[in-house]
């Protein structure tokens, strides 16, 4: 099972070398999981890139409705806010990151981050996750 992160999701979608790399370890049945706030931080990524000339608004619509198609399950914020919470406390790092590191410990998943700080915590904590992808 692999939870995947919104900049793992984006780097896919914009099919760069470290997307490309990601998605060449995905196996074609292998369950994708993610926090539900991911839907808010794939849409606020995409804003980002309209409102940088980067993207259409329909250019970015499209790629985030992509984004959602590569996910299998959402899971519900309120299943592991206290856990996401509790855990940054703990490792003083973003609950918005917490939700994803969770969600790697509680499916005993392989966590897909681009976000060096968030890797860094998985291996610390003896969590799967790619470390590096290249192609």
């Amino acid at each position: 099972m692999i939870v995947l992160d919104c900049c793992a999701a984006v780097a896919i979608l914009r099919n760069t070398i470290e997307g490309q790399a990601l998605k060449a370890l995905m196996f074609e049945n292998e369950d994708v999981i993610t926090s539900e706030f991911y839907l808010v931080e794939i849409r606020n990524t995409f804003w980002k890139f309209v409102r940088a000339g980067s993207l259409s608004e329909e250019e970015a619509l499209k790629k985030i409705e992509e984004g959602i198609s590569l996910i299998d399950e959402f899971v519900p914020l309120k299943e592991n806010a206290d856990e996401a919470f509790a855990e940054a406390v703990r490792q003083n790092h973003s609950v918005y990151d917490m939700f994803y590191l969770t969600l790697v410990r509680r499916s005993a998943g392989t966590l897909f981050s681009l976000d060096k700080k968030l890797v860094n915590l998985c291996v610390e904590m003896k969590l799967d996750c790619v470390e590096e992808v290249t192609l």
